[in-house]
């Protein structure tokens, strides 16, 4: 136990004094932190950030438009850990606007109308508004990402998406892990007839392209949120299991496991308390490539239309819904979820390599 501890010590010394690992980790809990609390600091805290204004839609990076709200007569009964977690259901009505005043007991506002046009001029009763006070319901606002061809605030879609590609890559991995190591497990302890079953299934599976499998999956599952998680966890547990089987076919043989066998040990324990922890380190690197994997198979997914469903924020789906604005002048709309996809997964590639480096017995 105590050389586990100072091995132990020194891979996390090892990971502290390695820049890249550092950054990539910092950036992961940066990323974490954003999805989990998406709507505290989304400027849309709408469910989904699902505001559409057709008519600012495509607007470039710091639009300012005045909007007013429009109070619903419907109480909203929503707990605060729903809207902090889940978005807040909003009944409200917004309308991007020009130019307002009050007339009487009227207020008239004329409504926001890109490419030059004027927009319509409108009548509503003060009445409509809490002791009449309008002025309270009408503000500022700035896109600072922009709109998107909904006319959606892009930064918020962009905070609220960053979860699908943050939590697929936990759910598919722990999955992978699951299936992974006790099939690993089997096939590496056991060997023999157990062991050319799985391997002829780990063979079978990575036989099959991943895309073509994960489509294959949630198209028997059903389209959804939960179903591309299970689809994308069942594709990579067979790395985990090679990795596993290999590294218990070594152990097996060590010292320890035959002075375990003497003493009388089951063979579940022998694996989970004496084998298992004494070959995580390269379990632990696979991981954090799967994580990576796991957020580019999720993209693709949803940029084929199969991943999750609108109105869902997703990186995947914001990439297909813009990218032919490559070509009419608005690159930006597809680069920035990109840009987001290729930082998470370089973050996950880093903090795997960084990973590899210190948990090298080796060095």
């Amino acid at each position: 136990m105590a050389r586990n501890n100072t091995l132990s010590q020194l891979a996390l010394q090892k990971f502290k004094k390695n820049f890249w690992g550092v950054l990539g980790f910092w950036l992961i809990v940066l990323v974490g932190l954003l999805s989990i609390f998406a709507y505290v600091f989304a400027p849309d805290s709408s469910q989904n950030a699902n505001q559409m204004h057709l008519s600012i839609h495509s607007k470039k990076p710091g639009f300012e438009v005045t909007m007013l709200n429009i109070p619903s007569q419907m109480d909203n009964q929503q707990s605060w850990f729903s809207k902090v977690f889940f978005g807040t259901i909003n009944t409200d009505t917004e309308i991007p606007i020009v130019d307002f005043k009050a007339e009487g007991d009227q207020l008239l506002y004329t409504e926001y109308a890109s490419d030059g046009l004027k927009g319509e001029t409108k009548k509503m009763p003060l009445a409509r508004f809490p002791n009449n006070d309008y002025q309270k319901h009408i503000e500022q606002k700035t896109f600072l990402f922009g709109t998107d061809k909904y006319g959606r605030d892009y930064l918020s879609r962009i905070l609220v998406g960053a979860r699908i590609s943050f939590f697929i890559g936990f759910v598919a991995v722990f999955i992978s892990l699951v299936v992974g190591i006790v099939m690993g497990s089997l096939a590496g302890y056991f060997g023999g007839k157990v062991d050319a079953f799985i391997m002829w299934l780990i063979n079978v599976t990575w036989s099959i392209p991943t895309l073509l499998l994960v489509i294959a999956i949630t198209l028997a599952l059903g389209k959804g949120f939960w179903q591309v998680f299970i689809a994308v966890g069942l594709t990579m547990w067979v790395e985990v299991a090679r990795i596993v089987r290999g590294q218990i076919i070594s152990a097996k043989e060590m010292q320890y496991v035959t002075a375990a066998r003497a003493l009388g040990f089951s063979d579940f324990r022998i694996i989970t308390r004496h084998i298992l922890p004494n070959i995580m380190g390269p379990v632990i690197v696979i991981s954090a490539a799967n994580f990576a994997s796991a957020i580019l198979v999720e993209s693709g997914l949803s940029f084929l239309g199969i991943g999750a469903q609108p109105p869902m924020a997703s990186w995947g789906a914001m990439i297909k819904d813009h990218y032919n604005y490559i070509i009419l002048g608005k690159p930006y709309l597809a680069l920035i979820p990109g840009l987001c996809i290729m930082i998470l997964v370089m973050a996950f590639m880093l903090i795997g390599n960084a990973l590899r480096d210190a948990l090298d017995v080796k060095g």
